[in-house]
């Protein structure tokens, strides 16, 4: 109890830096973990004020496990592998990925050349991993932009990566705890089969028994917050049961994560938005910048051939395994799918602020990546975008249908609500009555509607509420008898994703919309159009 109030002091420090940080680079429209990782950075290398303790290292271990769970969650879709396991694009994510992991072992292994790194097999193999992955969320984003999210080029490049994380994560979260230096082949399997057996587990545990148990107890027991408890608390025992398997936490969480998938709709709605909340608030923010805090100066210590070698020849492998794996099946676009592959994420960084903790690479080293991984999060997206475009220039692109429906959430993506912002300049007055209302207000499909006076915010009126209100009152009740007051309301900069998430949680259609700087009433935004905005970006429009 002694050490609290210094761990209270950090990780207090560490979130509101991190956060004000993360308010920075969104201006820039830098990725929110550059900010993360700055703020350790600056708090600790840099300043001193906040240090790595057992304390600290608990809460950073929950965000460790938190993190993963909502990337097995989010980018994970085993259904994808069966719909291409008899297509030539299985056989050509399979070169794009035994390429660059060979590439870039070369660099990591003193196997034909050493580079001076000094790491054991099972640590050089894992980190040529993590080098090889490819970030879902950076190439989803922008596929979106440049209208190409459903079109050929598209849904192989997001495919390829989807069977990259499915077949690469766990292999690097058992690399974790694997026992000794050597890659025993019979060890390998072991843990192999370890893997899949808990997968098969978790996801029969996750489809079959959780979603009847979550919704029978919550008509029993009427507890609030029910099914978050319970999702929250099965993680954590998923965590247990892989730890008890001999292997890393971080699988059971991916693994746990990919496997709710099918959980019914009012128990994700009930569950997703405080899970995410808890995760981007203060678990993940918070797990980031612990690695800044372990980020060291001495990288030019590191012999040039290995700084030269990291950051080329992943990169060269990653362009030369689909430029194989189009020519051996025939792709089309091979320049266009091995761009959209370079990109990387936050995934790629939390895998080595796992490594550096686990003691498997140096934090020379483990610095050294955080730079070159930037240095991708930085300039992938234009690159990206600059060859798609070049693509989409010479040729009409194909529009095709498989595109998993678990990737078109990616097209909300720094989407703001200013983007959708209906300004309609004047709101139904709440001393109009509710005749007049329904008659010259009242439209299809929009059951809610923001209700203000003199610019100023006076509720939100549901249609459906009306059905109580005797039809001979309606022409003598003003509206502001029949207003839902303290509605909630959204900020013209935030993302649509979010708001999304806030009227599930408030189980509205509607929101008013402010203006950050003033609180002024600027318009409102509705579920419908949010929807439209996201059946668009799917579908290549934009």
């Amino acid at each position: 109890m002694e050490a609290l109030p210094e761990t209270l002091f950090s990780v207090g420090l560490l979130i509101v830096v991190a956060k004000i940080a993360e308010g920075f680079t969104q201006q820039l429209r830098i990725s929110s973990i550059v900010a993360y990782t700055a703020a350790g950075v600056l708090l600790g290398p840099l300043t001193g004020l906040v240090a790595v303790t057992d304390e600290l290292g608990i809460l950073v271990g929950i965000g460790v496990y938190l993190f993963f769970f909502l990337v097995g969650l989010d980018e994970i879709d085993v259904s994808v592998i069966a719909t291409v396991v008899r297509t030539r694009l299985l056989i050509f994510a399979l070169i794009s990925i035994a390429t660059p992991i060979a590439f870039s072992y070369l660099v990591t292994s003193d196997t034909i050349f050493d580079f001076g790194l000094g790491l054991s097999s099972r640590a050089a193999l894992a980190l040529a991993t993590v080098l090889s992955l490819t970030s879902l969320g950076i190439a989803a984003k922008v596929l979106s932009d440049e209208g190409c999210l459903r079109d050929v080029l598209g849904v192989r490049i997001l495919t390829t990566i989807l069977i990259f994380k499915l077949l690469c994560l766990p292999l690097v979260g058992f690399m974790f705890d694997l026992q000794g230096d050597d890659l025993d082949p019979v060890t390998l399997l072991t843990l192999f089969a370890k893997v899949g057996a808990f997968g098969l587990a978790a996801y029969a545990v996750s489809s079959r028994v959780l979603p009847p148990a979550v919704l029978a107890l919550k008509r029993v027991l009427h507890v609030p917050h029910l099914s978050f408890g319970l999702l929250l608390g099965g993680l954590f025992l998923a965590v247990a049961g892989a730890k008890a398997l001999g292997l890393h936490g971080s699988v059971g969480a991916l693994l746990f994560g990919a496997s709710i998938s099918p959980l019914p709709y009012q128990v994700r709605r009930d569950v997703l938005p405080g899970m995410r909340s808890m995760a981007d608030g203060l678990f993940v923010p918070l797990f980031f910048a612990s690695g800044g805090l372990q980020v060291s100066f001495a990288v030019s210590e590191l012999p040039f051939s290995a700084v030269a070698a990291l950051a080329l020849v992943p990169l060269a492998g990653k362009f030369v395994g689909p430029l194989v794996g189009s020519m051996v099946t025939r792709l089309e676009d091979p320049i266009a799918l091995s761009t959209g592959l370079i990109a990387k994420g936050i995934t790629e960084i939390a895998l080595l602020l796992v490594l550096v903790e686990r003691g498997m690479i140096g934090n020379d080293l483990f610095s050294l990546l955080i730079l070159i991984m930037f240095a991708y999060v930085v300039g992938s997206p234009p690159l990206i975008g600059f060859t798609v475009r070049r693509t989409k220039a010479r040729e009409n692109r194909e529009t095709v249908d498989p595109l998993p429906a678990s990737l078109v959430r990616f097209a909300l993506t720094d989407i703001s609500v200013e983007a959708i912002l209906d300004r309609p300049g004047k709101f139904a007055h709440p001393e109009l009555s509710v005749r007049d209302f329904v008659e010259r207000w009242v439209v299809p499909d929009q059951p809610e509607y923001v209700i203000a006076k003199d610019g100023k915010l006076a509720g939100l009126v549901s249609v459906s509420m009306l059905r109580y209100l005797p039809k001979e009152a309606w022409a003598t009740t003003p509206l502001g008898r029949v207003v839902r007051e303290s509605p909630g309301s959204a900020w013209q900069d935030e993302q649509v994703e979010d708001v999304l998430y806030r009227m599930q949680e408030l189980s509205v259609t509607a929101l008013p919309v402010l203006r950050r700087t003033s609180g002024e009433l600027i318009g409102s935004v509705t579920s419908q159009e949010i929807l439209e905005l996201l059946l668009s970006e799917g579908s290549g429009r934009r």
